[in-house]
């Protein structure tokens, strides 16, 4: 009885080694995509959207029996995403900069050609995304990147908080307002923070003088004061909730930011603003690159992109979203001008800009002077506080050798 409650052992023992084994091999047969985007930039299934990810991981399976797994991770700026690629810590296969970042990309041959014949839904793409208008793009022997969402930067404030006839609504200067002293939130990252200040002052944010570019962090220096926090997806919170009153971002963040919170209204600043594109490319260390071209065609489908769309209420360079029944109602619903916003005269009523990569001499002078703006903030307050520390030991180290010379003193009177 013994030997057959042993060989029962055995057998369910070497059971579950070879299931434990099969279910390795399949888990390792899976291929991973890594993908790396923006924060809140694709249509994740929550609240009833589609699970983009998961459905291409079905799609995949569907169409070539094989599993893939998609490793999608976020970041928060151009400079963080290019950071890491640049050092080869980690490796992407599809990731989704910004323009100026794709043309510095380019230019240090970080990024690879795109096969479009393995890209047949790129025919959904504007042609104003296309051939001479990817303005980012210089090689015009190769493609490297396909249209994700475009956009224009405005400014969004809380009209229970701001005074809708203050003269200062519909230019930059309401940044600057220091009426709204600690309700004003700037860009966390160097490009952005100082394009708001060029486009103010009326210069070219690419081809700014180093003089020009100094002026413009003496702006940003007597923002300082009247700013609550240099943000990036932290906006979210804190224009939504009324923390804030007065804010410099994207036009599709202020839609979503308007659907939890009617109070917020949104300009483009009439000095002019920046337009940008952020586009899907694919690094030169690339694991998977076929893996890759399959995934940036399925975002280009009609049914994904107006997931897309609807999910993150960014501009669409996909020709069969902007004209879908569907998304123009649901748009409308969200906000009513919201396609006015997004395509129509609101986005053209202003001069625009786009950035474009700087030269490496233009770079060192921005980096440098982003360091003195956020240092110099850094460490005034932190002087204040050691001189208070400073100053309260020397109150009390006085004071107890006052009290030190009186005790001394009765007792030798």
């Amino acid at each position: 009885m013994k030997r057959v409650v042993c060989l029962y052992t055995l057998l369910l023992v070497l059971l579950t080694a070879l299931c434990i084994t099969l279910s390795s091999c399949g888990s390792e047969n899976a291929r991973t995509l890594y993908v790396y985007n923006w924060g809140e930039y694709i249509s994740d299934g929550s609240e009833g959207t589609l699970d983009v990810n998961a459905a291409f991981e079905e799609y995949y399976y569907e169409k070539y029996g094989k599993e893939v797994v998609v490793n999608y991770s976020t970041f928060s700026s151009n400079e963080d995403m290019y950071a890491k690629i640049n050092s080869g810590a980690s490796t992407y296969d599809v990731i989704v900069p910004s323009d100026y970042m794709i043309q510095r990309m380019v230019e240090e041959d970080l990024l690879a050609p795109l096969d479009l014949s393995k890209i047949p839904n790129y025919a959904n793409i504007d042609d104003d995304f296309k051939g001479e208008n990817v303005y980012y793009e210089d090689d015009t022997d190769n493609i490297y990147s396909v249209p994700y969402f475009y956009g224009m930067v405005g400014v969004i404030y809380n009209s229970s908080i701001v005074a809708e006839d203050d003269e200062q609504i519909g230019s930059w200067g309401l940044m600057w307002d220091a009426d709204y002293t600690g309700d004003i939130l700037q860009f966390n990252n160097n490009r952005d923070a100082f394009g708001t200040a060029l486009y103010y002052l009326g210069y070219d944010v690419n081809e700014a003088t180093e003089e020009q570019w100094r002026e413009a962090l003496e702006l940003l220096k007597s923002q300082k004061d009247l700013v609550q926090g240099y943000v990036m997806d932290e906006i979210f919170n804190k224009m939504k909730s009324g923390s804030a009153a007065v804010a410099s971002y994207y036009a599709g963040d202020f839609l979503a930011m308007h659907e939890d919170n009617e109070d917020l209204s949104f300009f483009y600043p009439k000095e002019g603003t920046n337009i940008y594109v952020d586009a899907m490319c694919i690094p030169k260390n690339s694991k998977n690159y076929d893996l890759a071209l399959e995934y940036i065609n399925f975002m280009c489908s009609e049914e994904v992109g107006v997931a897309n769309a609807l999910y993150t209420y960014y501009a669409s360079p996909l020709t069969a979203v902007v004209e879908n029944a569907e998304y123009q109602e649901t748009m409308a619903e969200v906000h009513e001008d919201a396609m006015e916003i997004l395509y129509g005269d609101m986005a053209a009523s202003v001069p625009t800009q786009a950035y474009l990569n700087l030269t490496p001499e233009r770079l060192t002078v921005l980096n440098s002077l982003w360091e003195e703006l956020k240092v110099e903030s850094s460490i005034g307050i932190g002087i204040y506080v050691c001189c208070a520390v400073i100053l309260g030991a020397l109150i009390l180290l006085v004071v107890y050798n006052v009290v030190k010379k009186r005790r001394w003193a009765k007792l030798y009177d």
